[in-house]
């Protein structure tokens, strides 16, 4: 069978669809294909099968130029870059990669709370520019996490294993706020539960955003919600970045109203909202959570093994459609 990857991944995922005997054609540049560049790339052969990556717009134009395709293996555990109704109504499969990158998100978006409660990027600036001149008493004082309350919007997987890190190690009190509520996660951490999004930000000290992207979730956190935060609170965010509205934080962040940002993921990757790279309180890295050599490689490993098994008749573990 033919199958295309739309953009280089690690190589163990490459090496079992060729082990399985398919015929493999990966993206030859080195960055995101343009949709002009991706229907193109599409429509080149009667490919069978698809392994797209979160930032490839599948709709009705994609699966049009690959009408053979009857899986489309997204290298992601998000997968709103896939008109998944339309998906649907054609019969064809969507997969993700769920579960791998648990541990590494939640270990990422504890660094960025590290990082920017203990100033330690502006620290690095500083020290780099050679404004250093010995040890001060009052020099970028940060904040301590321990007994402070941390709010989690979003206690699915990457949320509890964050919940799990910060009360565990860190010793920081748990809230949260899900549209289910979950009485097992309270048990196990303390986490208590808030009646709404709201509620969750006016308490907490760091605020950290575990949802996906969906219709109700985009500009979830909007000026009204960040002006609700305390002003010495903290948003996180490895979600996915239109849940803020990323204008409305750098006009929070300049005027102080709320202490720092950190953020792997922007509402227009890879732009930023304009202001933010100057915002001297926030912490931002390039959409690598999951960026792990690990993590990376499990994950191309799952996606093809989703399209292994669909392409053998068996249904994939990952089936999202």
């Amino acid at each position: 069978m033919k199958v295309y990857v739309t953009r280089k991944i690690p190589e163990s995922g490459i090496k079992l669809l060729k082990d399985r005997g398919h015929e493999v054609q990966v993206s030859e540049k080195d960055g995101v294909l343009t949709e002009e560049e991706l229907l193109s790339a599409l429509s080149e052969k009667p490919y069978d099968a698809v392994l797209s990556l979160l930032t490839d717009k599948i709709d009705t134009k994609a699966f049009d130029a690959a009408p053979n395709a009857k899986i489309f293996a997204n290298y992601a555990v998000g997968y709103n870059n896939i008109d998944i109704e339309e998906a649907n109504k054609r019969g064809i499969t969507v997969t993700n990669t769920p579960g791998i990158l648990t541990n590494t998100v939640a270990e990422h978006t504890i660094a960025l709370m590290l990082s920017i409660t203990s100033r330690i990027a502006e620290g690095d600036r500083f020290t780099r520019a050679g404004k250093y001149d010995g040890w001060a008493p009052l020099l970028l004082l940060g904040t301590d996490l321990k007994d402070k309350t941390l709010g989690i919007l979003g206690a699915g997987r990457i949320g509890q294993r964050v919940a799990h890190i910060a009360s565990r190690g860190l010793g920081m009190k748990l809230c949260y706020y899900d549209v289910k509520q979950n009485r097992e996660f309270e048990s196990e951490y303390g986490a208590k539960f808030e009646v709404s999004v709201d509620s969750v930000l006016k308490v907490a000290d760091v605020v950290t955003v575990h949802v996906p992207l969906l219709d109700s979730t985009k500009h979830l956190i909007n000026k009204e919600r960040l002006e609700m935060m305390k002003e010495s609170a903290y948003l996180i965010n490895s979600s996915r970045g239109p849940v803020i509205d990323e204008s409305a934080l750098v006009e929070v962040l300049r005027e102080n109203k709320i202490k720092g940002a950190a953020l792997d993921v922007f509402e227009d990757e890879p732009k930023l909202a304009e202001g933010l790279p100057e915002c001297e309180n926030v912490v931002i890295t390039p959409h690598i959570a999951s960026a792990t050599e690990e993590t990376r490689g499990k994950m191309s490993e799952m996606a093809a093994q989703n399209i292994i098994d669909f392409l053998e008749g068996k249904t994939p573990e990952n089936k999202v459609v």
